[in-house]
């Protein structure tokens, strides 16, 4: 797999750079409530800028359905990228079109351009790889390289980062190359007590991550709403709590896997419930003693210190999922709390990604308290279920 370095070492300078770029950021009318992913694709960018490479960046935001939709527009997010980088980014108003086109002619050796929202082009997420490959040839004829650098996208076979690696010389960037060593690192080479933190609503959407960390984790700490489909799997009233009865059988299946490979489980021992959604007012209550008319919201203050507990040996934690709903601040506790443990801890300690890297920095968390803030979820759960990713695997063909 040739990286970012090997495709400066070759020379850039005057050459034509695509980049695709994690810019998925969450929007509050046109304002960016967390860059994260913006500031985490300056560095590869900056580094082909300062070469001279002329860097057009394609990336998507949001989930259009495959047509221009003002609301999911990149503007902001070509804004923020311009003042990280302390130049102008200019935005074509569409993707491969007219705008993009002289947008692409105009750029200058050190410039760096983007590309409107690459899910406004339906065929950016096509199932036919014929219509996938069709864009994918209009994007390269933008350019002379191209750089893989959107580790939140790695998992998905799309135009703009499976094709289009196959019609130009391809390198994996800066952020990806990162991303990838912190991920092996958690299943190659990892010291032990190694601890799973897994929040989150559902439990169907971890069942292949929990499926195989159970034959490599020491502890796995369940929380948030999953946690309920455990609880009630155990035989415990959950009352309006998220539940997912389909899961029960896989629950109970995890639990008996668990207990027979020596795996500590760890659930909630107590948890804050509400009558309704969006209520800050709440009662703690134990895990056996949910009443049938109220929904649990966070774990609650013995379960957070029982979690700390939990951590505080670790030698290597990933966590991935929310506690509870901490958007919420009467429901934050639980997220801070798993947070807090982390930053206390001296293990090598991975955030992987989505709302548990929101959730830090909306708490106002120090990013250096962790090891590593990633910043693609789905991909990091899917790496550590030992799936394939096809933007990955293209990268090494």
């Amino acid at each position: 797999m040739k990286t970012l370095s090997d495709l400066l070492a070759e020379g850039v300078a005057g050459r034509r750079v695509l980049v695709r770029a994690d810019l998925n950021v969450p929007l509050d009318g046109d304002k960016i409530t967390d860059d994260g992913r913006v500031r985490a694709s300056v560095p590869t960018i900056k580094a082909l800028a300062d070469a001279g490479a002329r860097v057009i960046v394609t990336a998507h935001l949001g989930r259009p359905k495959g047509e221009p939709d003002p609301q999911f527009s990149l503007a902001p997010a070509a804004a923020r990228l311009g003042e990280l980088l302390g130049t102008e980014v200019a935005l074509a108003s569409d993707l491969v079109g007219e705008s993009a086109q002289a947008v692409v002619a105009a750029v200058t050796d050190g410039g760096v351009v983007m590309l409107e929202n690459v899910r406004f082009d339906a065929r950016e997420t096509s199932k036919d790889s014929a219509e996938r490959a069709a864009l994918a040839a209009e994007l390269a004829a933008f350019a002379d390289a191209f750089v893989s650098d959107g580790f939140g996208v790695v998992h998905r076979k799309q135009a703009s980062v499976y094709d289009v690696a196959q019609k130009l010389p391809a390198y994996v960037g800066g952020l990806v190359e990162a991303e990838l060593g912190v991920l092996r690192k958690l299943t190659d080479d990892l010291e032990r007590p190694y601890v799973v933190v897994l929040g989150g609503a559902k439990v169907s959407d971890k069942l292949g991550v929990i499926a195989n960390l159970l034959s490599k984790v020491d502890r796995l700490l369940v929380g948030g709403g999953m946690a309920y489909t455990f609880l009630k799997a155990q035989g415990h009233e959950v009352g309006g709590s998220l539940l997912q009865e389909d899961q029960l059988d896989t629950v109970r299946g995890f639990l008996a896997e668990a207990e027979k490979r020596g795996v500590e489980l760890v659930l909630p021992v107590d948890v804050l419930v509400t009558d309704k959604f969006g209520n800050p007012e709440h009662e703690v209550v134990a895990t056996d003693a949910i009443p049938a008319d109220k929904m649990g919201l966070d774990i609650g203050p013995a379960s957070r210190e029982l979690f700390a507990s939990k951590l505080a040996d670790a030698k290597t934690v990933f966590w991935n999922g929310p506690m509870g709903v901490f958007e919420q601040e009467a429901y934050a506790g639980g997220t801070r709390a798993v947070a807090e443990a982390l930053v206390k801890s001296e293990a090598f300690t991975v955030v992987g990604g989505g709302d548990s890297a929101a959730a830090v920095r909306a708490l106002g968390l120090p990013e250096d308290g962790f090891s590593h803030i990633s910043t693609g979820g789905g991909a990091s759960l899917e790496f550590l279920e030992g799936k394939e990713l096809p933007g990955i695997s293209v990268l090494e063909s």
